[in-house]
């Protein structure tokens, strides 16, 4: 039987959407099967006594609430995927402005009603909803990033991570799962990490590399 995990995801990580795509391996192998919950980083970076206005994964998040109440949180994963595509596999990514727009055609590239991102920025409920699922997780399992993934139907215990480059190919992702949910279940583990020596290896954050470079240049000879 597949193990039944809790994915937390913000959007916005291009380190969380690499493992994500693990993970989504590991459900078509049968090894899990993924329940999709939600995390904000911009709650994380926010500055005390700072209010949040306009969070940019808020239309995200918002309408993944929606979803997990409408048609359950295992729904999420295939909008989650489609949003992803749109974020990191084609530039020029959707601005600030154009994200609704992107969430609306993702819904539709998941097979769900695109009017969905409407209802969610039309109820203010939704975002406290976001608040209140990304501090459940804070508080319960010491959440301090993405990917956070939780065992046991989402009742823990629960890791950060693991943050990796790039999906591995179905028998290491396998391998990899099992050493993970070992570590996760030892609660002698309390850290493994190292540098990280480069970026994902995504169309979108290639272009950006590049957009950098042309404006470094362009500020070099003005």
């Amino acid at each position: 039987m597949p193990e039944k995990v809790r994915f937390h995801f913000d959007p916005r990580c291009p380190w969380c959407y690499q493992t994500s795509r693990w993970a989504k391996d590991l459900e078509r192998l049968g090894e899990i099967e993924i329940e999709w919950g939600v995390f904000s980083l911009e709650i994380v970076n926010q500055k005390e006594g700072e209010e949040l206005t306009n969070p940019v994964s808020g239309p995200a998040l918002r309408t993944a609430i929606v979803i997990r109440d409408t048609e359950g949180r295992n729904a999420i994963g295939p909008f989650y995927t489609a949003l992803g595509q749109r974020l990191w596999h084609r530039p020029p990514p959707p601005t600030p402005e154009e994200m609704p727009d992107a969430v609306r055609a993702s819904l539709a590239e998941a097979g769900l009603d695109p009017g969905l991102c409407d209802k969610a920025l039309a109820d203010d409920s939704t975002w406290q909803a976001v608040v209140d699922e990304h501090n459940e997780v804070v508080s319960r399992f010491g959440a301090f990033g993405v990917p956070t993934i939780i065992l046991d139907n989402g009742e823990g215990p629960a890791i950060f991570g693991p943050v990796i480059y790039e999906p591995p190919a179905d028998d290491e992702a396998i391998e990899l799962w099992r050493h993970t949910s070992w570590m996760v279940r030892n609660a002698n583990v309390t850290e493994l990490k190292r540098a990280r020596t480069d970026l994902p290896d995504l169309e979108v954050l290639h272009w950006r590399r590049e957009q950098r470079r042309l404006q470094d240049e362009a500020a070099a000879k003005s």
